[in-house]
């Protein structure tokens, strides 16, 4: 049982070591760099999209407040 415990530790360790080279390969930085591209389109579509709503919302919030300063004169010279 004791050796079953060694030999899986062993393997674990030789799997470990091979996947850290793997992972460190040319290929996969490659694979890497490609990826975080992506991220980084995704990061400036987003960021595109908030400005977007944000503008839109200043917008919406400056109409609302005109609203309520028109309807404001209104109650005070009587009228509703």
């Amino acid at each position: 049982m004791k050796l079953k415990g060694i030999g899986l530790f062993a393997l674990g360790t030789l799997f470990g070591l091979e996947g850290i080279k793997l992972l460190s390969s040319k290929d996969a930085k490659k694979v890497y760099a490609h990826c975080t591209a992506g991220v980084l389109r995704v990061k400036d579509a987003v960021l595109d999209q908030v400005t977007t709503l944000q503008e839109n919302c200043t917008d919406i919030y400056e109409e609302a407040r005109g609203i309520n300063e028109d309807r404001a004169g209104k109650e005070e010279d009587g009228e509703e």
